[in-house]
């Protein structure tokens, strides 16, 4: 499998550092509100980087962090005349809501930075005692220009990003680079203790304590947004590496942005959508789909129409898998001569899905080559007189390559309605005695209550508009 890694804007063959196991990091929300459809982006394409690594037989272990102490929770805390805590456990129960809605696995581990205060006071203590970290007043920054490959991830050199960085009101740092691994606490904020008084972790270090803490000084994937490449992700590999005298992470991967109708998504512009708001018009799947329809390096757009679209093409895969369902009960034959040949055929669309995804998670190459497997089902299988064996091996591979998508999650056995199988059966009844009148009467009726009747070789197959 080979990675685009942001480090060395190359693709590099995946190598782990533990043959025994993948070690994989992904930078959760701060849980101050519903989740966006940015959000949900990364959430859903490490999503399917994982389930994909496992389906090669890789044992991945996967972080993922909730940030629940940070400015925004505190303001939003003051805003409601809450407690911080209760602010995100209440978002991070709705982020569940959203995850499971999106068919997102549960992480190995799902860490709080303010389960890890120990961990995170340990790290700055180091890069104290090394002179990588300065104490000012109970406000410890990261001495920036001591760490000689800063800017190696954004490929941004050390002048330029001096140029752009400035110092805000109350900051006593002795650079403007220089960034904050812990906080004095202003009066009526929450706190622990540390060496240095009364304070909270900035933002970058707890994600390098939970990194060590759960996977180990160097990792194998370091994954998030494309907004995370600078600050975050450049910070934390200086602190890391800095405390931790070795690489961070191997590799690096980066998701592009979302525009909605066009226009890059903004809280200030007023396009800002949560994945709540759309599900409940549109439902999770269509959103999953669409975030991981294009390559993840990709920007994607988000548009009434395409999650129309969304929908539309999931509906096809919904029809052709229940259509197999139907194939496989009333198929006559267990076995025939053309079973070899067939599941041959079939099975080239696995060697396709798989080229894609091995370079470079490529999920657009991926869906297609599940849209060829419909087409091969539609026209090669249930549009002929086949049998049963091949028919359920069209199942199981259908399933298989869906299932590493993370897609068809809403699939239940489908059985007729007694009142559409009685229509259906009074239809071909109708047929039976020639009276086409009454059996496309049967039809229409159906039709209009959104139900699409197809003729097979293996009997009427049925599907909702």
């Amino acid at each position: 499998m080979k990675i685009y890694n942001t480090m060395s804007r190359t693709k590099e063959e995946f190598v782990p550092v533990d043959e025994n196991e993948v070690k994989i990091y992904a930078c959760g929300p701060t849980v101050y509100n519903f989740i966006h459809i940015g959000n949900a982006r990364p959430l859903c394409i490490f999503d399917t980087l994982r389930r994909y690594m496992e389906y090669r037989g890789m044992n991945v272990k996967f972080v993922q962090n909730f940030t629940d102490i940070d400015d925004k929770i505190i303001k939003r805390a003051n805003e409601e005349g809450k407690d911080y805590k209760e602010i995100s456990e209440t978002y991070i129960k709705e982020f569940w809501t959203d995850a499971k809605g999106l068919n997102v696995k549960e992480a190995s581990v799902h860490p709080k930075a303010t389960e890890n205060i120990d961990e995170i006071i340990d790290i700055i203590s180091s890069l104290v005692d090394k002179g990588y970290a300065y104490n000012v007043d109970g406000d410890v920054y990261f001495r920036t220009l001591n760490f000689n490959e800063y800017g190696k991830l954004s490929h941004q050199p050390i002048e330029d990003l001096e140029s752009g960085a400035r110092i805000a009101v109350g900051e006593k740092k002795e650079n403007p680079l220089d960034f904050a691994l812990w906080k004095s606490a202003k009066p009526g904020e929450p706190y622990w203790e540390s060496p240095w008084g009364k304070g909270r972790p900035g933002w970058h270090i707890e994600c390098s304590a939970m990194n060590r803490r759960y996977l180990g000084k160097t990792i194998d994937i370091h994954c998030g947004g494309q907004d995370l490449i600078f600050p975050h992700h450049e910070n934390e590999i200086a602190q890391s590496e800095c405390a931790n005298g070795c690489t961070f992470s191997k590799y690096w991967m980066h998701n592009g942005y979302i525009n909605v109708d066009n226009v890059k998504m903004s809280k200030s512009l007023g396009n800002f959508k949560t994945v709540r708001e759309i599900s409940e018009v549109y439902g999770y799947e269509a959103i999953r789909y669409l975030l991981i329809s294009s390559h993840y390096r990709s920007p994607i757009n988000y548009s009434i129409d395409i999650i129309k679209q969304c929908q539309s093409a999931l509906n096809r895969l919904y029809t052709c898998r229940e259509s197999l369902d139907f194939a496989i009960k009333n198929a006559e034959k267990v076995q025939s001569d053309d079973d070899e040949k067939l599941i041959d055929m079939l099975s080239k669309r696995r060697d396709q899905f798989i080229e894609a995804m091995d370079d470079d998670l490529n999920t657009a190459d991926g869906i297609a080559a599940v849209f060829e497997l419909a087409k091969d089902i539609n026209t090669k299988i249930l549009d002929n007189d086949v049998s049963k064996s091949v028919c359920e091996y069209a199942a199981k591979l259908f399933d298989e390559l869906c299932d590493v998508l993370g897609i068809l999650y809403n699939r239940k056995e489908t059985s007729l309605e007694s009142e559409i199988e009685e229509l259906i059966e009074k239809r071909n009844e109708a047929r039976k005695n020639k009276d086409w009148a009454l059996a496309d009467k049967i039809r229409d009726d159906l039709k209009a209550q959104g139900i699409i009747l197809k003729d097979t070789p293996n009997g009427v197959t049925w599907s909702k508009n």
